[in-house]
């Protein structure tokens, strides 16, 4: 087979599928629903009896988009959604049917019987502890990126996954990309040599990509729970744009960096096998969104990965700016000795080079021409008797470019869900790689850079026995 195509096998136990040169082949033969295809293969229920039946809690945004997507994962159904704002409870019914149970209280949810997994869908500031009590009631998890709020609060998500036995698994979809997948099959295969530094981003442009999301056209605060909604939050009168646009304050989201940032690190874990950095740097600045929010609309951070069994040491630079003129968008690129990965959302460009088995020299930009015509002359013949052109290559040789798409309609969130369905359908918690660990990896290098911009310093981080490293 032409190692410019080669299968992408078993991604999570699930079906082969071929990647071209230039794009992907037998994309005719991938699943679709709704429009939406997927590269992983779901398990079929055996029976109606076979339907695992889900609650949504939080029917906001991203719960809609979490629960329309677990929908289209064959035997799947919705039987209660919980939401603090009754109008969310009225749009849940016209939606998802007149026949789900609707409440204010997520407890509620747990409580069911019919209930097999909740989707948490959330502000992030109840992340860790609405997972831990679906957990301890029986129930499969999936819960939306940031695992957690703060980074003391993973290891007791951590636990409660572990003691349960259930399915948990984080949302952040690039665990399951196809992108993110066969790039970590170039990456394991050495096509870009030795990794040296990771550079990535996620910038957005316009006012909805900085969470200035539409509100109501009236509020009428008897219909939703501000108490609730606060939570372990401090106490404060009633604030609109607070409870519809939450990720723009510190008390319930976690910025850019708990919002985005673990994207990319979940991402590049993915790809390395890597448990995370052991120091992280970081700026953060509110430049143009100063529309009362105090999370910062920009920042940048560097990490140290350190050197272990999965991967070299390298560095790893990371960026959100939610004002960028250039218009949105996803990057990550892994620089190796031999070669560079460019990732986007569903597609990626491996560029590789081979260098000369000769050190190299030149007649133009190199020391060789300051020196007298008889030197130069006298150098070029003693090279030429030690590194025979025949037998040694003198320049870098660049390969031609290979290139992987995913076909049109593809979504790493159906994959993602996908993954997690299957765990529950196989009783097989180990099938989900981003689990509670991962969770806790990912997102605490993320709020360690909201840590290190805030207080202006370098945060520590022991990635493997996940505990921040104070310092003097």
């Amino acid at each position: 087979m032409n190692s410019r195509r080669r299968f992408l096998r078993q991604l999570s136990g699930t079906t082969a599928l071929l990647a071209g040169s230039e794009t992907l082949v037998n994309a005719g033969k991938l699943s679709r629903h709704s429009g939406s295809a997927h590269l992983i293969t779901p398990l079929k229920p055996r029976s109606a009896a076979d339907t695992i039946n889900i609650g949504l809690i939080g029917a906001g945004i991203i719960g809609h988009y979490d629960l329309n997507c677990a929908l289209k994962v064959p035997g799947t159904k919705v039987v209660a959604v919980a939401d603090l704002y009754d109008p969310r409870l009225v749009r849940a019914k016209e939606v998802w049917g007149n026949d789900i149970i609707t409440t204010r209280d997520y407890r509620e949810v747990l409580t069911r019987k019919d209930v097999d997994a909740v989707l948490i869908c959330v502000p992030d500031h109840w992340h860790d502890r609405i997972s831990i009590e679906a957990l301890r009631a029986g129930k499969h998890v999936y819960c939306e990126k940031p695992m957690i709020h703060h980074i003391d609060e993973g290891k007791a998500v951590i636990d409660a996954h572990k003691k349960s036995g259930k399915v948990f698994q984080v949302g952040s979809q690039r665990a399951s990309s196809a992108a993110v997948l066969e790039a970590k099959k170039r990456y394991e295969a050495g096509d870009i040599g030795e990794l040296t530094s990771v550079e990535t981003f996620l910038d957005r442009t316009d006012a909805l990509g900085a969470w200035q999301y539409t509100m109501p056209p009236s509020i009428d605060q008897k219909e939703l729970d501000w108490d609730r909604f606060l939570g372990d939050a401090p106490k404060r009168p009633f604030q609109a744009e607070r409870f519809f646009r939450w990720r723009n304050y510190k008390d319930y989201g976690t910025g850019v960096a708990g919002d985005l940032f673990v994207h990319l690190i979940t991402g590049l874990h993915t790809i390395t096998g890597s448990q995370g950095p052991t120091r992280i740097f970081a700026l953060g600045d509110l430049n143009y969104w100063k529309d009362g929010r105090d999370a910062y609309d920009l920042v940048t951070a560097i990490m140290d990965y350190p050197k272990t069994d999965k991967n070299p040491s390298f560095q790893f630079t990371t960026r959100v700016n939610l004002a960028t003129g250039a218009g949105g968008n996803i990057h990550t690129r892994l620089v190796g000795t031999e070669g560079v990965i460019d990732i986007g959302w569903n597609s990626f460009v491996l560029n590789q080079l081979k260098r000369p088995t000769a050190p190299m020299y030149s007649k133009g930009y190199d020391a060789l021409f300051t020196y007298p015509q008889a030197m130069q002359e006298e150098f070029i013949r003693q090279y030429d008797q030690k590194y025979p052109a025949g037998q040694f290559t003198r320049e870098i040789k660049n390969e031609p470019a290979i290139t992987f798409n995913t076909p049109d309609g593809y979504d790493d969130r159906l994959d993602h869900m996908i993954v997690f369905f299957k765990a529950i359908r196989e009783n097989n918690p180990s099938l989900v790689k981003e689990d509670a660990e991962f969770g806790l990896r990912a997102a605490a290098p993320s709020l360690a850079a909201n840590l290190s911009a805030d207080q202006r310093k370098v945060i520590n981080w022991d990635p493997v026995g996940m505990n921040l490293i104070k310092t003097t």
